[in-house]
This record gives C-alpha cells, structure tokens and sequence, in this order.
C-alpha cells in the first residue's frame, strides 16, 4: 500500500481496475464455454452410435471403395483406348449410289455401295442388273481415297460422297424416294 501511495495511485483505483478485469475475463470465460459446449454437441452428434473403432472401420472402407473406384477408371482408361483403336479400322464413311445400269428397264436397281475408313481405306461395290443377263457384282479397293483401276461415274460419284463423308444422309434420302 505505501508503494502505491509512494507513486500517487489510489488504492480503490486499483481495485476497480481489477475487478473490470476479472469481469473481462469472467466473460471470455463464459463465451468459451459455450463455444466448446457447441463444439461438443457437434461432435456427440457425429459420434452417435459409434466408437471410434467403427468410425476408423468407415472411414478405411470409404478409402478402399475410393481406391476401387481409382482401379475401375483406370481399367474404363484402357478399353476406351482399345477401342478407339478398333474405330480407327471400321467403316465410318459410307455412300449409296442408285442408278439404272442398261437403260432398259425403269426403276434403278443397279447401285454402288462405298464404304470406308476414317483414313479413306475400303471398298467399293458395284452390283449392276439386268433383266435379260440377271446380276452382275464388282468390288474394287479404295487405298487412301483412290483405286487403281479406272471408275464409273456413278462409282466415282460415291466414292466423293464417302469421302466428304455426306453419304449416309443422302443414301437415306435415296432409299426412301
């Protein structure tokens, strides 16, 4: 107390700044409270009905259905890969050429049929009728969009339309007039 008085300080100036102190910290003592009874009312809420052995148990199967799922994409990776190979040599571009081979006869019966590659490889089929000398079929090889033997204009007009790949829409308009 002398020391106090020594420096001019009051004594109950002292007081009450102590007790606005313990005030002070009686509140933030009260707000952690509730903030930790909060935070346990939570986490009794994410533990209900378990113990921590089967909550690690979930969260191991959680991890190993994850590493599942890993393995399935990869293996999914790898026959998408596959398979686009096998695309790479089916016939995607298609054409249809309808027409009248002897001129003898009304309808158009004779027809070229391309087909080809997305590299522009495959075949083309001529199958020409008549009605005096019955069927006749030709099949030529396309390599790279171009055969090595000389073409009919019907079949040099589907091979075109394979190649710009504008076939199959009109082979369907051909094959309903």
């Amino acid at each position: 107390m002398e020391l106090l008085n020594s420096f001019g300080i009051d004594i109950g100036y002292v007081v009450i700044g102590m007790a606005g102190i313990v005030l002070l910290l009686f509140i933030l003592l009260i707000t952690s409270m509730v903030k930790i009874h909060n935070i346990r009312t939570r986490y009794n809420q994410f533990m209900e009905g378990e113990d921590g052995k089967n909550l690690e148990k979930a969260l191991l199967d959680k991890f190993e259905a994850i590493d599942m799922l890993k393995n399935s994409v990869s293996d999914i990776n790898i026959q998408i890969k596959e398979i686009n190979k096998v695309l790479a040599t089916t016939y995607k571009k298609i054409a249809l050429v309808k027409y009248d081979a002897f001129q003898e006869i009304g309808g158009q019966l004779s027809f070229v049929l391309v087909m080809l590659t997305s590299e522009d490889n495959g075949f083309i089929l001529n199958s020409m009728h008549s009605s005096r000398e019955g069927c006749y079929t030709y099949t030529k090889e396309v390599v790279n969009g171009e055969t090595f033997v000389i073409l009919s204009e019907e079949e040099q007009q589907a091979l075109n339309e394979a190649k710009q790949n504008i076939g199959i829409s009109k082979m369907k308009e051909r094959i309903e007039n």
